[in-house]
């Protein structure tokens, strides 16, 4: 069956990766902007990682036969010093005119302080002002639902806002309804020790259904699996439930939710 992996940090995975993902199904990746595992000193380093996610990271998936597109924007990790933020987010709108660019994200909180707000407010407005869609981090843990809940409060205090080209990520049980509820995206990360399990996830479709609801892997250079979208699929059928169902989860909705961006050029090739 042919999957999109929605979420997924390409740039720390390997070729080998890239091909068997191919092989298992893959035919379109998206790579939201994300912390690399260190603080990064400098606002050119962050072009320069925009320039990975836009003109390299395009080509390795190329020559595995995999569609790539990318998200621009700062992660809460690195959201707390707020003068150096708005530095990088003056570097955003060269890079969203970028032919593979979706738009914004991932954005959002990590420990939910008054500086994380104050930079994410200026992620979104970056976003809203040249009308791109937004891809949002919520916290891990303990962190979860309040996190999730002051994002909410802050996007429905803007009217601008459109909730159908934004995409609430990495929901769990206690906090996938706020996102749903709302009119958002909900996707659910298959990550096994921060996230979300296949067997979660495939108790959240059966408690929530299948609408505005995406998968992913949010793969990294963490305990993660490049192939976790795969072993949702065989979950699902262990559970009986029919392909055309796990086909709109892992095809459909995220076609759905890329084509709302003006960048995005995948057309499906034949029949799956």
């Amino acid at each position: 069956m042919d999957f999109f992996d929605p979420h997924i940090h390409v740039a720390s995975r390997t070729t080998d990766d890239l091909a068997l993902m191919a092989k298992m199904g893959c035919v379109v990746v998206g790579e939201p902007a994300f912390w690399m595992g260190y603080d990064r000193g400098g606002v050119n380093s962050f072009h320069d990682y925009f320039r990975q996610l836009t003109e390299w990271e395009p080509k390795r998936c190329a020559a595995a036969g995999i569609e790539h597109y990318a998200w621009m924007g700062l992660n809460a990790k690195e959201a707390e010093n707020v003068g150096f933020a708005r530095e990088v987010i003056a570097e955003l709108p060269a890079f969203l005119e970028r032919p593979n660019v979706l738009g914004v994200g991932e954005i959002g909180l990590h420990k939910c302080t008054r500086n994380e707000v104050t930079t994410l407010l200026g992620l979104i407005d970056a976003a809203l002002a040249s009308s791109q869609m937004m891809l949002f981090h919520t916290p891990h843990l303990e962190d979860k639902y309040k996190g999730t809940r002051m994002i909410l409060d802050v996007l429905a205090d803007d009217r601008r806002v459109d909730p159908a080209r934004v995409c609430i990520d990495h929901c769990e049980e206690h906090t996938i309804r706020l996102a749903l509820e709302s009119g958002y995206w909900a996707g659910v990360t298959l990550y096994p020790t921060t996230k979300a399990t296949p067997e979660r996830t495939a108790d959240m479709v059966e408690m929530y259904g299948p609408e505005r609801l995406l998968v992913n892997s949010s793969a990294d250079w963490g305990p993660s699996n490049p192939l976790a979208v795969p072993e949702f699929i065989a979950t699902m059928r262990r559970r009986g439930h029919p392909d055309s169902l796990i086909r709109r989860l892992v095809y459909e909705n995220p076609l759905a939710w890329f084509r709302q961006s003006e960048h995005f050029r995948f057309a499906p090739a034949r029949a799956t």
